[in-house]
């Protein structure tokens, strides 16, 4: 996995648990949802980089 997919995969999973944090602070249903399917898609996307990584090796 190349050093610009981590971090934005780590930045997209830290920008989901602000979401996901500030919907449950202000009672936003949504927006807390809205948080965790991002950080859903952040591991999502760390777990195919790894796959593509064990093939190359």
């Amino acid at each position: 996995m190349g050093l610009d997919d981590k971090i934005s995969n780590a930045a997209e999973k830290a920008a989901g648990k602000v979401k996901e944090t500030t919907g449950r602070a202000s009672d936003d249903e949504r927006l807390e949802a809205e948080g965790r399917a991002d950080q859903s898609k952040a591991d999502i996307k760390d777990a195919g980089e790894k796959v593509k990584d064990a093939f190359k090796h």
